[in-house]
């Protein structure tokens, strides 16, 4: 049973970001320092990217591990209309599959950045590093990046 009235649920529900959200101004903040120039939540592109960068054929996405099911410390799940959350995620991680496949057939490489990566790395430089090392010398089509470190709670 939920303890927030359905009025105050939504309420709170309506003030969860999509957008610009302090792990995805982090990314741009360092990449900007470096010279790299993008565009953000560009709607041209399938699944709007939080970040593409034109110059290098990049899109990235910057995923929420509860909105989009990520199988990690920070995803506790629900424990109230566990139904309507599994059903919306299960959507939410079909939609992502199909973005990410329509940017790759446009040419792009996808870098999926999960907020774990951030949250929980005990190293946050060493991860932009191999973030911005990725979008420059990348080679694959896909790539995503959890925590680094191998001994965290998170894969």
């Amino acid at each position: 049973m939920d303890c927030f009235s359905p009025n105050d649920r939504s309420i709170i529900m309506s003030r969860i970001k999509g957008r610009d959200t302090k792990i995805e101004v982090l990314l741009r903040r360092f990449l900007f320092s470096l010279g790299y120039r993008f565009r953000k939540n560009d709607k041209r592109y399938p699944g709007h990217p939080d970040i593409i960068l034109p110059k290098y054929r990049v899109a990235v996405y910057v995923n929420g591990c509860f909105w989009h099911g990520h199988d990690c410390a920070l995803n506790r799940g629900v424990k109230s209309n566990v139904e309507f959350w599994n059903e919306k995620i299960e959507k939410n991680k079909a939609r992502d599959e199909r973005n990410h496949e329509a940017m790759m057939a446009l040419g792009f490489r996808v870098i999926v950045v999960w907020e774990c990566a951030i949250r929980l790395s005990r190293d946050v430089p060493s991860f932009l590093l191999s973030f911005e090392e990725e979008i420059r010398e990348g080679r694959n089509g896909y790539v995503e990046f959890p925590i680094i470190n191998s001994s965290s709670d998170c894969s």
